[in-house]
């Protein structure tokens, strides 16, 4: 309740573009089988407050995720259309590091949102993940976006 709370009171004038993390936000990573998303745990709770944000309608939601070959991209959407289908299929960013060698998930979720930024300069940017990592190359490099820890969603 205290991640909706904050969204609707602190977003509520402002068209919002909110991009959520899968794997540790609202899929449970497994890092002994991290491959094999089809049997990951959906995170229920963070899934219900998603979904009630998701009905604000200021709010647009993406998934923007990272997966390590090409076929999971197949796997993540067939787990979101099962667990989290609010999520529209066009609004699904998920990027197999296999296509980018030598890139970091960090440097590919910057040029995803980066790319996005350049066409949607009205739009306040939002973005849940929960790799510290990625949040602070993220404030480094877009400081005007938002950026919350999973653990934000979580009561």
């Amino acid at each position: 309740m205290y991640f909706q709370t904050l969204v609707k009171e602190k977003y509520s004038k402002e068209k919002v573009s909110m991009f959520i993390d899968m794997d540790g936000v609202i899929a449970d990573y497994d890092v002994g089988n991290p491959l094999n998303f089809q049997s990951k745990r959906p995170v229920t709770t963070n899934i219900n407050t998603i979904k009630e944000i998701s009905k604000y309608s200021n709010i647009t939601l993406y998934i923007l995720s990272i997966c390590h070959f090409s076929y999971q991209v197949e796997e993540k959407n067939n787990w979101l259309d099962k667990n989290a289908p609010f999520f529209k299929k066009e609004n699904r960013i998920i990027i197999p590091k296999e296509l980018h060698k030598g890139f970091e998930s960090k440097e590919l979720k910057f040029q995803a949102l980066k790319e996005y930024l350049n066409n949607n300069k009205e739009t306040k940017i939002v973005v849940v993940d929960d790799d510290n990592v990625i949040l602070k190359y993220l404030k480094k490099e877009l400081p005007n976006i938002d950026l919350y820890h999973n653990s934000s969603i979580q009561d």
